[in-house]
């Protein structure tokens, strides 16, 4: 074995002793695509998470054996397998997975756009003076740029939506960006997949806040109390609205018969003498005011209008205390 081979051997060994290690150290791990990263770009990052994460690059085939090897000790680990392919790297960490990737991701760097790259984002040229000589006219009218002579340079005239994400960048398009001075991009780690103490999941879930979870549970939880409700199967979340839907059903059966109980009883009484209840309110209505005197016919005329008006409005508030007795489906809203 000659002297190089027998570094390129340690450096394996050594490189698989650190990433087994990493395998038994930590239970969290963050799948990063590393495209269009320089290795200066990645020092920063390797220093910036120094404390708080490690990130470990490597050969996609060792890190695949090294994970299967493994297994045996950690079978959750082949959740993993699937995600290791491209050019990506592993950050292993103990600590809250939101900040770590808050952290990677805010670590960017400024890139022009290079013919033949894919465009991750929209770049729009924006309309205004170029400083350039109008012997480059011919190039903007080669792109379809409209352009104009003003004061002895070129004027982009509208703007213009130059690139698309997702499309490849062209040689004339990679020129044009360069000659204004626009480095349009934007590259750094992206984290694809996260491993959690066994559980594989996309890293779109981190963006999930507690009340995103909560209205996701509570949406669950209505759609299980309708199911059952539909299908008479009774359940925990089900049995509130069957309770309820009963007392509205007997406080029907009361009001339609002579059989009465306590909470039917105020209803009764509302339904079968209004007059008598519009009285009441008028004279509780009169003594709050005072002893002032009426003022005209007028006013004695709106008292009985106002006097029902209140009736009315109470009637539908004991409706509404009852859950809408009379009147919808008994199981809408769950």
């Amino acid at each position: 074995m000659s002297r190089g081979e027998g570094k390129k051997a340690d450096r394996k060994k050594s490189y698989w002793t650190r990433l087994v290690a990493l395998l038994d150290e930590y239970t969290r791990v963050l799948v990063v695509t590393a495209d269009n990263v320089g290795s200066k770009h990645m020092q920063q990052i390797r220093k910036a998470m120094r404390g708080k994460a490690v990130l470990l690059m490597g050969k996609n085939t060792m890190i695949r054996k090294a994970i299967r090897d493994h297994l045996e000790k950690t079978p959750a680990l082949e959740g993993l397998l699937p995600y290791v392919k491209g050019n990506i790297g592993l950050v292993f960490t103990n600590g809250d997975l939101s900040d770590i990737r808050t952290k990677l991701t805010e670590l960017k760097v400024q890139a022009a756009a290079k013919a033949g790259s894919i465009a991750p984002v929209d770049v729009v040229v924006p309309a205004g003076n170029t400083n350039m000589e109008p012997t480059k006219t011919s190039f903007f009218q080669a792109l379809s740029i409209p352009t104009k002579i003003n004061r002895g340079t070129i004027e982009i005239i509208n703007d213009i939506h130059l690139l698309t994400t997702g499309n490849k960048v062209s040689l004339s398009q990679a020129a044009l960006l360069q000659m204004l001075g626009i480095r349009p991009f934007q590259y750094g780690l992206k984290v694809t997949t996260v491993y959690d103490n066994g559980a594989v999941y996309p890293a779109a879930v981190l963006d999930l806040t507690d009340d995103d979870i909560l209205k996701k549970f509570f949406s669950g939880v209505n759609n299980v109390a309708a199911l059952s409700l539909q299908i008479g199967f009774p359940t925990v979340v089900s049995v509130p609205h069957s309770v309820m839907n009963g007392y509205k059903n007997l406080i029907a059966i009361s009001v339609m018969t002579d059989y009465t109980f306590p909470g039917a009883e105020k209803i009764k009484q509302l339904l079968s003498d209004p007059a008598a209840f519009a009285a009441a309110q008028a004279a509780a209505a009169a003594a709050a005011a005072g002893s002032a005197p009426a003022a005209g016919g007028a006013a004695a005329g709106a008292a009985p209008a106002k006097a029902k008006e209140e009736e009315k409005k109470e009637e539908e508030e004991v409706d509404e205390d009852m859950g809408g007795l009379f009147g919808g489906d008994d199981d809408e809203g769950y």
